[in-house]
């Protein structure tokens, strides 16, 4: 069986090893974040998000004040407030955290960003101001110009 690694790299454990995960660029946030022992996980996710906003709106090229958007990050907190199943609210940090790391590393578009901060806005320009809505009158379906 041919192999690169040298017996010697062997013994000190160097070199290719099978167990270790795949060599994607990770943070590993949500796994160093389960490790630790806190009272109040929420308010310490909140913190570690609006300790990297600076430099993901640095980032993602978004024209932002640092108050705007952790305006925005509080309020997806309060969206989830009501929460008070201990698994569930683990499983919903986590995600957050998973959500900060994929932020970080740019697996996101800006537009999926500025979703989360802006919230969702349905365009009025373009070819959306032809779009029909629930309440169009017969006239409106043939007078799309």
């Amino acid at each position: 069986k041919f192999c690169c690694v040298t017996h010697h790299q062997q013994q000190k454990g160097v070199g290719f090893n099978p167990d270790r995960s795949s060599a994607m660029a990770s943070l590993q946030l949500a796994v160093k974040a389960r490790q630790l022992v806190i009272q109040n996980k929420p308010a310490r996710l909140y913190r570690s998000i609006c300790k990297e906003i600076p430099r993901v709106l640095i980032i993602y090229d978004i024209d932002m004040p640092f108050r705007e958007a952790a305006t925005a990050v509080r309020g997806l907190f309060h969206e989830n407030a009501h929460l008070r199943d201990e698994r569930v609210l683990d499983m919903v940090i986590e995600k957050g955290y998973m959500e900060l790391e994929e932020t970080l590393l740019q697996h996101k578009q800006r537009s999926h960003l500025l979703r989360l901060l802006e919230g969702y806005v349905i365009p009025t320009e373009g070819s959306n101001r032809k779009r029909l809505t629930l309440d169009a009158t017969p006239e409106d379906q043939f007078n799309r110009n």
